[in-house]
């Protein structure tokens, strides 16, 4: 069995906790978010093998990476991965609801396990749980709270070059 490592780096939205092996990150958690995790005793300090990760995170903070390239090993149930597989298709700089995801992964009426896996994805950030929102518009539900969330949609947004995320959603507009 190979040995939990970590490191902390630095980011506008806070300190980021980042978990792995030698191989694979494992988990990003928000410092700052109601999902705050702290280091197991066990586990070992060193920021050389998450050089990559900390190099893309920097370059997606600056808004000049898009999409990340690393390996990953969340680990979660078949139910969960394949919900975070369908993260990873949610295109930079665009919304989906918690019902688009799940008809999107063919369970249409799976939106509320839909969500609780969202709520459960271990790379935040890297797998783009925070690209997903209510189906009226409104952010809903995101571990590093709302403020984050917000911020980083708003990030992808303007280096997408689309215009501001309306903070609540329109009223009286009939969509076809």
């Amino acid at each position: 069995m190979s040995s939990v490592i970590y490191t902390h780096t630095p980011s506008p939205v806070g300190s980021l906790l980042l978990v792995g092996s030698r191989e694979a990150l494992t988990a990003i958690w928000l410092m700052s978010g109601r999902d705050r995790r702290d280091p197991e005793p066990d586990w070992i300090e060193s920021p050389k093998p998450f050089r990559e990760a900390v190099r893309q995170l920097n370059a997606y903070f600056a808004g000049k990476l898009r999409q990340f390239e690393l390996p990953l090993a969340p680990e979660g149930t078949s139910f969960q991965r394949r919900v975070w597989q369908a993260l990873l298709g949610i295109p930079y700089g665009e919304t989906v609801s918690y019902g688009e995801l799940a008809r999107q992964i063919e369970r249409p009426s799976a939106f509320r396990a839909v969500g609780a896996a969202n709520g459960q994805n271990p790379l935040s950030i890297v797998i783009p749980c925070h690209r997903v929102i209510g189906s009226n518009g409104q952010l809903v539900g995101y571990g590093g709270g709302l403020p984050v969330k917000s911020a980083l949609l708003d990030l992808e947004r303007r280096v997408a070059g689309k215009p501001a995320r309306p903070t609540r959603p329109r009223q009286g507009v009939l969509f076809s």
